[in-house]
């Protein structure tokens, strides 16, 4: 499987198509960016059950913005349409892997009960 290009129009089918979703937000002239790349296309590669998206921050400024992207590159990861993971850095293929295995681990019956919880004190306040 490959990366997909992701930009304002195609975001919340990408997100709400369900599984594990990663993000790759990123710029031409962003050095980190380009080394990441390769890590993230051999992700892609070796994991096709995963969508795999990037967002070009230059092309899609309204869309980064959307997502408070402050600094590039920033990895976003969703599972079952929830924002699991957001961090700026590239990461070596070893650390992608072991988020990933991670995000493939996590029980997410667990992470609805926190994320139900956690708005129903922000609604109470």
């Amino acid at each position: 499987m490959t990366t997909h290009d992701i930009t304002i129009d195609t975001i919340d089918t990408t997100i709400a198509g369900g599984g594990i979703v990663l993000l790759d937000f990123w710029a031409a002239w962003c050095g980190p960016c380009r080394r990441f790349a390769p890590v993230f296309e051999g992700a892609a590669a070796a994991n096709p059950d995963i969508a795999f998206g990037k967002v070009d921050t230059e092309d899609q400024q309204q869309l980064a913005a959307a997502f408070r992207i402050t600094s590039i590159p920033t990895l976003m990861a969703f599972r079952d349409g929830i924002l699991i993971f957001s961090q700026p850095g590239a990461l070596g293929p070893a650390q992608l892997d072991s988020l990933i295995a991670g995000i493939r681990a996590l029980d997410m019956d667990d992470v609805r009960r926190q994320v139900a919880r956690q708005r129903a004190i922000r609604d109470a306040s």
